[in-house]
């Protein structure tokens, strides 16, 4: 049988005594090496990573905040219901890039989900507590209080669409975002449908009180300008949603012969609705969607053209911009980032 007494020099963890001694350095060059401070030679910096190595040490959290003023963690805020968070493919990819570059920079997502008014208090006090570098926010809503909460405590932020909110004057800088090229993707996608003879097109627009929305509308009437408001109709971004309001708009305008859907969620849904109502898709009606979720538009049926956004990326760049903010030494706010789209052909259009 294996002894059970324990070994006390088996069981003792790593101290940053034995590291220093080890490597042959002071206590405080070891414990700036290991907790990410500055100013230490690389011939001492090789020889305390070395000495870490070899005695399996863990540098201490509590420590490393107190030398680095990082805790090595950043906050992910998205203003939407959960369910849409949990069902819709968009924000699992922009976690997903988030989560792979922040764990490239050995870094934390703490994510944040605001679901009504009284959310934002809780995000207050979060914030104010001191527990993150950084905020990447988004989905953001013509009505947020994060924007107001961001600039009180100066958290080092980044958006994921641009914002509506523009920064005010004086010495607040304006916070960088990352989004799609949302207006010209919208334009390419109805001059396709343009290309293809349609002449009654039609426009399943997002909420009105996002960015993205907004600026799809407008890249819809660059291209047609006469369209009539009855052309314009607005969903939720949902999949019942978009099916909701193309039945709304078969009867309202049972002319139409194409249809421009401001994401793949909505598009799913009016393509079932055409389905079912013996609409053939895209003999009778064309349909374009956005995003290019290709779980969503492959799944579709028929397939579905839609305009490809780089989500996981962008999510990678939003850390990528944050990471340039904290790691300035001159407290510069990098640049925003307005990333191409481009439109990709399936059997809908």
């Amino acid at each position: 049988m294996p002894d059970p007494t324990p070994d006390p020099q088996r069981d003792v963890r790593p101290t940053l005594e034995a590291v220093a001694a080890l490597a042959g350095v002071s206590r405080a060059t070891a414990s700036r090496v290991v907790n990410g401070g500055a100013g230490v030679r690389q011939p001492l910096v090789d020889q305390v990573r070395k000495a870490v190595d070899e005695l399996g040490y863990i540098p201490n959290h509590a420590a490393r905040t107190l030398v680095t003023r990082r805790n090595g963690a950043v906050a992910v805020i998205i203003d939407e219901p959960e369910f849409r968070i949990f069902s819709d493919p968009f924000f699992s990819r922009q976690i997903r890039g988030i989560s792979r570059e922040l764990n490239a920079h050995d870094a934390q997502l703490v994510l944040l989900l605001v679901e009504g008014s009284g959310d934002f208090d809780r995000v207050t006090r979060y914030l104010a507590g001191g527990h993150v570098d950084g905020v990447l926010a988004f989905s953001l809503h013509t009505d947020d209080e994060l924007p107001a909460i961001i600039r009180r405590f100066r958290v080092p932020t980044v958006y994921g669409g641009r914002p509506e909110h523009p920064s005010p004057g004086g010495d607040t800088p304006q916070v960088p975002y990352v989004d799609c090229d949302n207006r010209g993707g919208a334009r390419e996608a109805v001059r396709h449908l343009v290309s293809l003879g349609r002449r009654r097109i039609a426009h399943i627009a997002g909420p009105r009180d996002q960015t993205s929305a907004l600026d799809r509308i407008d890249g819809y009437h660059d291209v047609l300008p006469d369209a009539g408001s009855e052309l314009v109709v607005e969903g939720d971004f949902t999949t019942e949603g978009g099916a909701r309001v193309m039945a709304g708009l078969l009867e309202a305008r049972p002319d139409v012969d194409a249809v421009f859907v401001s994401n793949d969620l909505m598009a799913s849904g009016a393509l079932r609705v055409l389905r079912e109502r013996g609409v053939r898709v895209p003999e009778d009606v064309a349909v374009v969607g956005f995003d290019d979720m290709t779980s969503v538009a492959e799944a579709a049926v028929p397939p579905l053209t839609t305009v490809r956004q780089d989500v996981e990326g962008m999510g990678r760049l939003m850390v990528r911009l944050l990471m340039e903010r904290l790691n300035s030494d001159t407290g510069t706010w990098p640049e925003s980032v307005v990333t191409p789209t481009e439109l990709v052909r399936r059997a809908s259009a």
